[in-house]
C-alpha cells in the first residue's frame, strides 16, 4: 500500500482551519462546491465533481483539537477502501496542516494525478482560509485531461 503525503502551512488560528476542513460548508469553499452530507463521525458526506464525477465518504473522526478522518466508501475502484485525514497543528501564526490519502493499492497514473490535484486543492484550503475565497470545483487548476 502507498500513501499521498502533503503538508502547508497556513496562516491562520486552527479553528478556522478545523471548519474549513470538517464541515460540508466549509469543503465546499476549497475542493467542490457539490458538498453535502452530515459531518459526524458515523455520518456520510458526498462530493461532486460535474460530468466526472464524484465521491462519497463515512466520517470515521472529528476532533476540534484538529483531527479529520474519512473513508472512501463510493467513488473510482482505486479510491474505495483508503481513507483521507488532516492533522492540525498551531505553530505560532500558522496552522500546520499534514494531510494524508492512505491506503493506495499502487502508485499507478491515477493516483500520480490525485497527489497533484490534492496539492492544487491544498493550496485552495490555504487560500480560501487566509483571503474568504478559494479555488473549489469547477473553478480549480486544470492539470490534465482527468482535470
Amino acid at each position: 500500500m502507498v500513501d499521498i503525503l502533503h503538508r502547508i502551512g497556513v496562516v491562520a488560528p486552527l479553528d478556522d482551519v478545523y471548519r474549513a476542513v470538517a464541515t460540508p460548508e466549509g469543503v465546499a469553499g476549497w475542493w467542490t462546491t457539490d458538498t453535502a452530507g452530515k459531518s459526524e463521525v458515523g455520518g456520510q458526506l458526498a462530493f461532486r465533481f460535474g460530468d466526472v464525477g464524484g465521491f462519497d465518504m463515512e466520517v470515521l473522526d472529528l476532533d476540534p483539537s484538529g483531527r479529520v478522518r474519512w473513508r472512501v466508501i463510493d467513488g473510482p475502484e482505486e479510491w474505495i477502501g483508503t481513507e483521507i485525514g488532516w492533522s492540525l497543528e498551531q505553530s505560532g501564526e500558522y496552522t500546520i496542516v499534514r494531510f494524508r490519502h492512505e491506503g493506495w493499492r499502487e502508485p499507478d497514473e491515477f493516483m500520480h494525478h490525485c497527489s497533484t490535484k490534492w496539492a492544487t486543492y491544498l493550496m485552495s484550503l490555504k487560500e480560501l482560509v487566509e483571503t474568504g475565497r478559494g479555488r473549489p470545483s469547477p473553478d480549480d487548476v486544470r492539470i490534465s485531461d482527468w482535470h
